[in-house]
């Protein structure tokens, strides 16, 4: 891999920039609270490379063991992220990001690696097209369209938990569930939140702040969730549009 990628550490963390949201010193919520989910996962193996440059460039995986997913996938890789986007496309940084993580669970004695995806491509999953190139192929899935991905190296078939394919709670009004391992979520929880009260929609929010919490989920999740009416809706963010296209429903 190119010297121009870096890994976040404890150490540089609080100093490098975060790809996702690239704004001015000015701080921004959403990145802090991200810094300080990171500042717990680093040490399980959390992994998250990028450019070494203002740019949206980065791959972000680790251990499934330790990643705050629904999915049962011993000695597996889960990749959370993979984005290139602006002026940093067209480069290959995407393959070369993808290649690093594959070739590290190579070194690591993995199993594999494996990632979220779906029938129709959801905004804010990393791209599974682009994913299948390098061999992932569909492992498990969901009766609702969610597809497990998986690059296996040793003939081990990785799974969603079986809590995962429940799809059904018993709270009836719209449920968020969200951890902040995307910086974006801080800002769509209080879209969502104005939303529903300016239409006095009732809205409980539930964070996923453990471990524990994440593999026992009633559904998929990558770092959001979305049931209304007592059925999962998405993993997607919803904007005031998307929000009131479900609650239509």
């Amino acid at each position: 891999m190119t010297e121009e990628f870096i890994d976040l550490t404890p150490e540089n963390l609080a100093n490098e920039h975060l790809c996702c949201i690239i704004r001015t010193k000015k701080p921004h919520p959403g990145v802090e609270e991200k810094r300080k989910w990171l500042a717990g996962r680093l040490p399980e193996g959390h992994v998250f490379r990028k450019l070494n440059e203002k740019a949206t460039c980065f791959i972000e995986y680790a251990p499934c063991e330790t990643a705050w997913v629904p999915v049962m996938a011993d000695n597996y890789y889960y990749i959370y992220c993979l984005w290139v986007t602006g002026d940093a496309k067209g480069h290959g940084y995407g393959k070369e990001l993808m290649e690093s993580c594959i070739n590290e669970a190579r070194r690591n004695g993995k199993s594999g690696v494996c990632m979220l995806g779906a029938d129709k491509q959801k905004a804010w999953l990393s791209d599974q097209s682009f994913a299948e190139k390098f061999g992932f192929r569909t492992v498990d899935t969901t009766e609702n369209g969610y597809r497990l991905l998986a690059l296996s190296f040793d003939g081990s078939v990785p799974s969603f938990a079986q809590n995962a394919k429940k799809l059904t709670i018993e709270n009836r009004e719209l449920c968020i569930y969200y951890d902040f391992q995307c910086p974006y979520i801080l800002q769509n929880i209080e879209t969502i939140r104005k939303t529903c009260d300016a239409d006095a929609i009732p809205v409980s929010f539930f964070p996923v702040d453990t471990l524990q919490k994440a593999k026992e989920l009633p559904c998929v999740f990558n770092n959001f969730a979305v049931f209304y009416k007592g059925k999962f809706e998405t993993v997607n963010l919803l904007d005031p549009a998307a929000l009131k296209r479900i609650l239509r429903k």
